[in-house]
């Protein structure tokens, strides 16, 4: 199947009527949770986890990703109006864009941001329709002992990539790795960390930890933190950019699109990292970098573009290799194993409709996010004013319900409830709770190849850096280590987190 066939599979799956309109619910529902805050697109795609049952496979990732990416359309409105990013990778958006807005330029803050996310989508949903089949083919000849290179590569760089201690989240990957292995063993028939209870003979399902962490976790943060109080900057009037604010803003959209498109790919990147490294990029490269923060049409176009850019290309390992690069990316795993779907090489191949399908949904949902967020600033605004005490019940209700709906157990409430417990100390301790759910979904895999290798080999571990792709993860996993422990690194490293913490 060539390009021009292969996209055509995918814009007849994408515009079939249940497609459009699970599509238009993500973008909504997306903007919707970007613009109010506290109630970010991880959150959200955790506690919708379980209607994913009762959908069609691809309508299901559809909207799934249409919440992801467009939750970056979201928070970058009331960012620039009310200097209140309703998303995290909508914060650095706020320096400049409310600035902007204080001196009269509302609009054409928001028109530069909504034009800078839509290219830098396109950009990036090009990058996965070219670099998805090539990535497959050359993901075709991994075996087990690649597999495990792979996954240990992924973990040990999300652990880098993740904001805080590097002590804490090495911590929370070994939790997640711990929680991934309750149950049976498949191998020996075993029980494993069950502690006598026979609802834990078939593991944890994932569902039960996603919803628990991200879901209740942030209801009971949200609730602590108190509500903002909302005020518009200024009227809205000319609703689009000057001659002299496209000339300024394309280069740093050209740039933050190129940076957002790399960093999503990487294990641990995405949205939010890739806006914080954009708007760095732009202060180093600026002849004026003291002028940041004072209404520059350079510092709302780079984060917008990367954030977008690095939503969407996070798609590519997970769709490719398999491998979830984020947490919400391990979420889209979780819903693809729901429908028994194998993520990985063998997807383009043996269902080019779904792939395919979800690649021309995001150049869809990206349109109608266009069309929808420019011409509906002023109801998402006024939705800033409905309290949050009003919104949580109504959510921890609907968490309730939606995982007590997959199994039909109420042990799975109880379950849910201890891990949202769990998720809220976490938060208090600053521990990303990110990469123990990395963990929980990369842990399986990694037993499972390594026991493989291993029977291959008959016992010998040489096999693991025998063959050459596996020798290479891991000394760029040695580097990775290397890197962990070296003192100029780590303070590097925390300089870059020291902007986003703020």
């Amino acid at each position: 199947m060539d390009m021009f066939d292969a996209l055509y599979l995918g814009f007849s799956e994408a515009m079939s009527p249940t497609n459009l309109a699970f599509c238009l619910i993500g973008a909504l529902l997306g903007t919707l949770i970007g613009v109010l805050p506290g109630i970010g697109p991880t959150a959200t795609v955790a506690i919708l986890l379980p209607i994913t049952y009762f959908l069609p496979p691809l309508a299901a990732l559809i909207m799934l990703a249409g919440i992801f990416y467009g939750a970056q359309y979201g928070g970058s409105t009331t960012a620039i109006l009310v200097n209140l990013p309703g998303e995290a990778s909508a914060v650095v958006t706020a320096l400049d864009g409310h600035a902007m807005a204080k001196q009269g330029r509302a609009g054409a803050a928001l028109a530069t941001a909504a034009l800078a996310s839509f290219f830098a989508g396109t950009v990036a949903t090009v990058a996965l329709a070219v670099a998805g089949p090539l990535l497959s083919k050359f993901a075709l000849s991994f075996g087990p002992a690649e597999y495990v290179a792979l996954t240990v590569f992924g973990l040990l760089a999300a652990t880098i990539l993740a904001s805080g201690s590097v002590i804490k989240a090495v911590g929370m990957v070994c939790i997640g790795l711990l929680l991934g292995m309750v149950g049976i063993d498949v191998s020996s028939g075993s029980t494993r960390l069950t502690f006598g209870s026979t609802d834990l003979y078939d593991g944890i399902d994932f569902v039960v930890i996603a919803v628990g962490l991200f879901g209740i976790a942030e209801i009971a943060v949200n609730l602590e933190s108190g509500e903002a109080k909302t005020s518009l900057a200024g009227k809205i009037t000319r609703l689009w950019p000057t001659r002299e604010d496209f000339r300024k803003a394309w280069p740093a959209t050209l740039r933050g699109t190129a940076l957002g498109t790399f960093l999503g790919v990487l294990p641990g990147g995405g949205a939010t990292l890739s806006a914080f490294s954009a708007y760095s990029l732009e202060k180093k490269m600026s002849k004026t970098p003291e002028k940041f923060g004072t209404g520059l049409v350079e510092g709302v176009a780079a984060p917008e573009a990367a954030n977008n850019a690095g939503a969407q290309s996070s798609f590519i390992p997970l769709l490719t290799l398999g491998i979830p690069s984020n947490s919400i990316m391990a979420m889209m795993l979780g819903a693809m194993m729901i429908h028994g779907i194998t993520p990985g090489p063998s997807v383009i191949t043996n269902q080019p409709a779904l792939f395919w399908g979800l690649i021309a949904s995001m150049w869809i949902g990206n349109v109608m996010l266009l069309v929808i967020n420019l011409p509906l600033i002023g109801l998402w605004v006024r939705l800033l004013r409905v309290p949050y005490r009003l919104l949580f019940p109504a959510i921890l209700l609907f968490c309730c319900v939606g995982v007590y709906s997959v199994n039909n157990r109420g042990f799975d409430v109880a379950l849910v409830i201890i891990f949202g417990l769990l998720g809220y100390l976490f938060r208090k301790a600053k521990c990303e709770p990110g990469p123990l759910l990395l963990g929980f979904v990369l842990g399986p895999l990694l037993e499972t190849n390594l026991r493989r290798a291993l029977l291959i080999s008959q016992g010998d571990p040489a096999v693991l850096i025998e063959r050459p792709i596996s020798a290479v993860l891991f000394a760029a996993s040695a580097i990775l280590l290397v890197m962990m422990v070296l003192p100029a690194f780590r303070k590097k490293r925390e300089e870059a987190f020291q902007d986003e913490e703020v």
